[in-house]
């Protein structure tokens, strides 16, 4: 099998490394109580999605 006949730079490398990097999540408001919400996901702060009440909310304080 072919092997390279020279190594790559730290440079080089580093220049296609550059793309690899985290991304924050996309965040939207919930439309029924207003708290910031992951998308297509059920509001955990009420219960809704979608405009709709999908999932009791229990109050514990």
């Amino acid at each position: 099998m072919p092997n390279p006949k020279r190594r790559w730079s730290k440079t080089r490398t580093a220049k296609r490394r550059t793309h690899y990097k985290a991304e924050a999540p996309t965040v939207m408001t919930c439309t029924n109580c207003g708290s910031p919400v992951r998308y297509h996901r059920v509001c955990p702060e009420c219960g809704f999605y979608r405009g709709r009440q999908v999932m009791e909310v229990s109050k514990a304080n």
